[in-house]
C-alpha cells in the first residue's frame, strides 16, 4: 500500500464515480480501477462494492475511508511546515474559482502578482460558488474565490471587489422602453429566464434580491440552466428568454443585447477571496492571498 492509492481510494469514495475520480486526478479510468484493486490486495479486504449500476464502501470501506483522510491530512500538514521554515517564495498554488472571478478578476491579478513573483505558478480550477468554497473547505485547494458570501464555519473570507448585476435582453423593440425607466422587477415574473446552474454567486445573488423586492424565485419560468456567462448571452440574444449578468462578464460587441438595471435600482453583489480557516497557507499561497488583497484594496 502507498499513499497514492489512498489518495485514489478517497477521491473515487468522495466523488462517487470511477470515471470522475479518473477525471479529477487526470488519469485514465482503467488506472484508477487498477490501483484500488491494488490497495485491496495490499489489504487483503474489499472496500468498494460496485456493479455496472452501483458503486459504494462495504464496511472496511467506510472505516479505511475516514483513516485515510486523516492519514493524508496529517501528511499534507507535515509538507506545508516543511515549506513554512524554506525562505524560498516558489511552488504552485491550487485555486478554486467561480467563474466570474476566473475570467474576469484572476487574469490580470494572476499577471500583477507574477511580475513580482516568477517562481510562482497556479493551478486555476474553475468551478462555482458552491464548489469553490467545498474544496477550499475540503483542503483540495489553498484559495477560493467566489460571487456570493456562503456561509461555512471551516473558511475565512475576505471581501475584494464588487461587480454590478443586470437584466439582459434581446435587442427588440417590446425591451427598448424599459431604457428610460429600467427594467420592472415585477416583469420577471412573466419571462422566460435563463439561469445559472444553482451553485453560481450570480443566482444566489439574483434570488436574494428578488425575494427582497417580493418576487419568490421558485415562481419564475426557468426556460434553460447554463454554466457559463457566454451561453447566457448567445441564448437571449437568440431571443430564447432574459437573464442576469454580471456586468463585467456583459459583451455587446460580440451578442446583440440590451442590458437594465431594475428599476433604475443597481444591484451589486461583492466578490470574496477564501482560505480553510483551520490550516496553515503554504508560503507560496500566504504571499498571493496577502498581494490580492492589496491589489483589490488599491482598485476599489
Amino acid at each position: 500500500m502507498d499513499l497514492r492509492e489512498m489518495e485514489i481510494f478517497v477521491c473515487v469514495m468522495e466523488t462517487g464515480s470511477f470515471s470522475r475520480a479518473a477525471e479529477r486526478l487526470k488519469l485514465s479510468q482503467p488506472t484508477v480501477s487498477a490501483r484500488i484493486s491494488a490497495l485491496e490486495r495490499a489489504l487483503k479486504v474489499r472496500l468498494i462494492f460496485r456493479t455496472t449500476k452501483e458503486l459504494r464502501p462495504t464496511e472496511a470501506g467506510r472505516l479505511f475511508y475516514w483513516r485515510a483522510r486523516q492519514i493524508l491530512a496529517l501528511r499534507d500538514d507535515a509538507l506545508r511546515e516543511l515549506q513554512a521554515v524554506s525562505t524560498e517564495v516558489r511552488g504552485i498554488v491550487a485555486v478554486a474559482a467561480s467563474s466570474v472571478p476566473a475570467h474576469y478578476l484572476l487574469p490580470e491579478l494572476l499577471r500583477s502578482f507574477r511580475e513580482k513573483f516568477p517562481d510562482i505558478a497556479f493551478d486555476v480550477q474553475t468551478t462555482d460558488s458552491q464548489e469553490a468554497v467545498d474544496r477550499v473547505s475540503s483542503r483540495q485547494v489553498e484559495i477560493g474565490f467566489c460571487g456570493t458570501l456562503i456561509r461555512s464555519p471551516k473558511c475565512v473570507f475576505r471581501e475584494l471587489a464588487s461587480d454590478q448585476l443586470l437584466v439582459i435582453t434581446p435587442n427588440t423593440a417590446q425591451f427598448r422602453q424599459y431604457r428610460a425607466t429600467g427594467f420592472p422587477v415585477r416583469r420577471i415574473e412573466s419571462e422566460r429566464l435563463i439561469c445559472r446552474e444553482k451553485g453560481s454567486g450570480t443566482r444566489k445573488e439574483t434570488e436574494l434580491f428578488l425575494r427582497a423586492m417580493g418576487v419568490d424565485p421558485a415562481r419564475l419560468e426557468i426556460a434553460v440552466e447554463v454554466r457559463s456567462s457566454a451561453q447566457i448571452q448567445q441564448l437571449v440574444s437568440a431571443g430564447q428568454g432574459i437573464a442576469v449578468l454580471s456586468r463585467s462578464a456583459l459583451d455587446t460587441e460580440k451578442y446583440d443585447l440590451l442590458s437594465f438595471d431594475f428599476d433604475n435600482t443597481k444591484l451589486r453583489r461583492k466578490l470574496y477571496m477564501l482560505r480553510c480557516r483551520n490550516a496553515d497557507l503554504s508560503p507560496a499561497a500566504r504571499t498571493f492571498f496577502s498581494f490580492a488583497e492589496e491589489y483589490c484594496r488599491r482598485r476599489r
